[in-house]
């Protein structure tokens, strides 16, 4: 008897121990412009175990929540092309503004932060048992001209006006 609750506490300790050093890891984020200002954006992330069983027993749905989030700046339904347990791709309708100048096609796409993204998550009940990493290591968004801009570990991305060749 006294094998087996030092196996459960020791277990117990390992647990808390190994817990909060895990958490979601935004990989990468590129947006693809289309020339009418749709966007499909694309997130790759890293799961923990915990995680992982979490999106299994659906407490929670990263491709869900990355919908959700363009849906509430978005003035028609965001669309999730594909989810999968280490990315996400969604559609959005409008994401940049398309302007024409002087027969110039000027393309200008919204600042975009994760902030919101650690509110969210600071809503479920493990939340204080990880410590996520929403700044995706390489933000990419590329135009329909093939002009790109890329951004490193950054939380919030800037709007980003092209003129489009």
């Amino acid at each position: 008897m006294r094998k087996i609750n030092f196996f459960i506490i020791c277990l117990c300790l390992f647990v808390v121990a190994v817990m909060p050093a895990q958490a979601f890891t935004a990989k990468s984020l590129t947006m693809t412009l289309a020339a009418d200002g749709n966007a499909e954006i694309d997130m790759h992330y890293d799961l923990t175990l915990f995680e992982e069983c979490a999106v299994f027993f659906r407490i929670t749905d990263p491709a869900a929540e990355l919908k959700k989030a363009f849906d509430d700046n978005s003035k028609e339904p965001v669309t999730i092309k594909k989810a999968t347990a280490s990315s996400a791709t969604v559609i959005i309708p409008s994401f940049a503004s398309v302007s024409e100048n002087e027969r110039k096609t000027i393309m200008v796409t919204p600042s975009l932060s994760f902030t919101r993204a650690q509110k969210v998550l600071d809503q479920y009940w493990f939340a204080p048992l990880i410590s996520p990493d929403f700044s995706p290591d390489v933000t990419e968004i590329i135009f329909p001209d093939g002009y790109r801009t890329t951004y490193n570990n950054t939380l919030t991305i800037p709007s980003v006006t092209h003129q489009l060749e």
